[in-house]
């Protein structure tokens, strides 16, 4: 796991200087404004929220429930990621706190947030069920988990086009192969997670493809998959 969880950290942080850049020009263009409107439609109408942004990257839902008014903690594997995060939130006069942490495993006391929210990451984790399992358990009662990922498991992103963001065929190969390696490529998406997040003891609601509401912007790239979200109530 520890040897597979190093393999993936390799991955982003080659990856996130071009991953950056894809980020900032969604803050800059109309997507960060329909993201905006999903979270204001889904979240508790309180003022000030305490939210935990689990694999936050280069820090898109960060800086946007930021400028929200909620208190954001970001996390992620990715000493490189964080770093652009940080320089990403600082160039927009926007402030969050950014840690390196394991979203299986996090250094948070039970019931710690009000909201966890994520996107394009459950795909990438060796163990689903563990993270799954530590967002409920840091998630306060009532507390809201939102999840936006894709049904990556048949997928070879070397088949894939990217203008916008810098990849080479190398990195496509390798993240076809990460992906290849993880459990969760097994199973279909969102059926499997709605299911063991209901075993869990959530209240789920799910929209299995929310891409057409958030990818608005037509000088960004878009995975040719469905975009799903999940939103669950512990």
């Amino acid at each position: 796991m520890e040897k597979l969880n190093q393999r993936i950290k390799n991955y982003w942080d080659e990856r996130s200087e071009d991953f950056s850049r894809a980020r900032r020009l969604e803050l800059e263009g109309n997507n960060a404004a329909a993201w905006e409107k999903i979270f204001k439609n889904n979240l508790p109408a309180v003022k000030k929220l305490k939210v935990l942004d689990v694999g936050t990257g280069a820090g898109f839902f960060a800086a946007i429930l930021s400028k929200l008014g909620h208190e954001v903690t970001g996390i992620d594997m990715s000493t490189k990621m964080l770093s652009e995060a940080e320089k990403n939130l600082r160039e927009l006069n926007l402030h969050a706190d950014f840690r390196k942490m394991n979203a299986q495993s996090l250094n948070f006391a039970d019931e710690t947030f009000d909201v966890v929210v994520t996107r394009n990451l459950t795909w990438t984790l060796p163990d689903v069920k563990a993270a799954y399992r530590e967002w409920f358990r840091v998630l306060k009662v009532g507390g809201v988990l939102m999840n936006f990922d894709s049904d990556f498991g048949g997928k070879n992103f070397a088949e894939e086009v990217y203008s916008e963001v810098k990849i080479t065929n190398d990195m496509l190969i390798e993240c076809t192969a990460i992906k290849n390696s993880m459990q969760i490529s097994n199973h279909r998406r969102p059926a499997w997670d709605v299911g063991f997040l209901e075993g869990l003891n959530f209240s789920v609601m799910f929209d299995e493809d929310i891409s057409a509401a958030v990818q608005v912007d037509s000088c960004c790239d878009y995975d040719s998959l469905p975009l799903f979200a999940i939103c669950a109530v512990k």
